[in-house]
């Protein structure tokens, strides 16, 4: 594929992001609406101890943010785009974030350990088997009161999402809603 780079300016919390993306990634224009819904509210929480997973992290704003927010923290992003990888490494770099372990993994297969969050923008137009083994799957990664904090829209799935963190965690609040963006969150007891 073509490649068509950009550089978008990012702004929040008064965190500031360079970031290059291109063609092939995911919102390669702009940071995507719920993905700017979704880092503002994980950098409200108090996370236990702990490493952050950012799962399918594209060219990398929300494992980025967590990065600059929490400098003491390893920040691990994983994704299945190798443009996208390239591009977080790149803005890792850029962005002077050295705390990032940034590789390939569909889903979980080359996580290993277990962290304080899991941040996802899920990818949900890879089909609703591969979003909800992300968000059911998610609990086996997590630390003892550590979260799952995932973005979706009511139109996507949100109603059924809910149901299925409230099933597996026992728990799941709805932190924000914004022009049908929704944030959930769900804690390991």
């Amino acid at each position: 594929m073509a490649h068509d780079e950009r550089q978008i300016r990012y702004n929040l919390e008064g965190i500031n992001l360079n970031l290059t993306t291109d063609a092939g990634v995911f919102s390669k224009s702009r940071v995507d609406y719920g993905s700017g819904v979704l880092i503002k509210q994980m950098l409200s929480q108090d996370l236990v101890a702990g490493k952050v997973l950012d799962l399918g992290c594209g060219y990398g704003p929300i494992g980025l943010f967590a990065a600059k927010k929490w400098p003491d923290r390893e920040v691990e992003m994983v994704d299945v785009n190798e443009r996208a990888l390239a591009l977080a490494r790149k803005n890792a770099a850029a962005n002077g974030a050295s705390n990032v372990n940034i590789h390939a993994s569909d889903r979980y297969s080359e996580v290993t350990g277990e962290f304080a969050a899991i941040v996802t923008n899920p990818p949900i137009r890879a089909g609703k088997k591969v979003w909800t083994s992300i968000l059911a799957d998610s609990v086996n990664y997590l630390l003892p009161g550590g979260m799952l904090l995932v973005v979706i829209q009511k139109k996507q799935g949100e109603p059924s999402a809910r149901k299925l963190m409230q099933e597996t965690f026992g728990n799941c609040e709805i932190l924000d809603r914004d022009k049908g963006y929704y944030i959930l969150k769900s804690v390991k007891k």
